[in-house]
């Protein structure tokens, strides 16, 4: 039987950030939201202190590959108003999404209540605003859709439970404030990849076959968790129904700095750039340490979710 070469493939200079391109004293770099605006790609990554909580810090690249640091924090843990309450055990995983002129950031912040998703925006990528606590605990990988859907935001997310696996639900909201009318849209898969639990990865992005995104899933081992990458596809006017989650997943880990780091055994993406050319640039914090980037066709992986579907629920 002929190998079958991968549908995301691996920049060959990975991994493309670590803790010494991080000019402030930082013990990991890792699951970082990424967008490419005015011909520059930004990307905002989470970073362990010495003390084990976590910053985000910011980077920009001309090619998407080769990324230098700011000289400081982009944002770190609040010190005042409510933010610094629920923002005191770090913040995390940060999203990035453009919405008219506003880029908005969604992150988990950590505090002794659990775990909420705060949002911010910027428009320069240099001063950010925070806005409002969007969740109640404990939820995560909160990523928001580019448009709205008949006048409402429309935004994925994943309660963290156990009663019901870790599964993908999706809110509205007029204002990215209050949100409701949320609803289970797609489960893990029993005895599959993505078995013990799943959430929203990155920003989803439109393609004339639907809304495209790239999420991770979690199979419990002997020898612990294992976090891989996978695809689906969203209807383009109705972002709940679910036209196809690819059964195999497309990215497991594989080099060394993903199978062994401060959690081993994981791929975990905050960000995807589509390109002019049909390729996507997508971006995967390994092993809870360092970035990497690979590239796929955005064809193959929507072949993947149509062809080689799996049940959502």
């Amino acid at each position: 039987m002929q190998k079958r070469e991968p549908i995301l493939k691996r920049y060959k200079k990975n991994p493309i950030l670590t803790k010494n391109d991080v000019p402030y004293p930082v013990v990991t770099v890792h699951n970082a939201g990424v967008i490419k605006t005015d011909g520059r790609y930004l990307m905002i990554f989470r970073s362990h202190l010495h003390n084990g909580r976590s910053i985000l810090g910011i980077a920009e690249s001309s090619d998407g590959y080769r990324f230098a640091v700011k000289s400081k924090p982009f944002m770190t843990p609040a010190q005042e108003s409510i933010f610094a309450e629920y923002e005191k055990y770090g913040i995390e995983d940060p999203r990035i999404c453009k919405i008219d002129e506003d880029f908005f950031i969604t992150y988990s912040a950590y505090s002794k209540h659990g775990v909420r998703i705060a949002l911010a925006k910027t428009r320069d990528f240099e001063t950010v605003e925070r806005i409002s606590l969007i969740t109640q605990a404990d939820q995560r990988n909160v990523v928001l859709f580019p448009e709205k859907f008949a006048g409402r935001y429309v935004r994925l997310d994943r309660p963290h439970t156990e009663i019901n696996p870790w599964s993908i639900w999706i809110s509205y909201s007029p204002d990215l404030i209050h949100w409701g009318d949320s609803k289970l849209i797609v489960k893990p898969e029993t005895y599959h990849w993505d078995e013990m639990k799943i959430g929203p990865g990155a920003t989803p992005f439109r393609t004339d076959s639907g809304w495209l995104h790239i999420y991770h899933g979690v199979f419990r081992t002997m020898d612990g968790a294992v976090y891989r990458l996978g695809a689906m596809l969203h209807d383009l006017r109705d972002p709940s129904r679910i036209l196809g989650v690819a059964d195999e997943w497309i990215l497991e880990p594989e080099d060394p700095w993903e199978l062994t780091g401060y959690v081993h055994n994981v791929v975990f993406t905050c960000g995807a750039v589509p390109e002019k050319d049909g390729t996507v640039k997508i971006y995967w914090g390994g092993a809870d340490k360092v970035m990497c980037v690979g590239t796929a066709n955005v064809s193959d992986l929507i072949e993947l979710c149509l062809k080689k579907p799996r049940k959502p629920l």
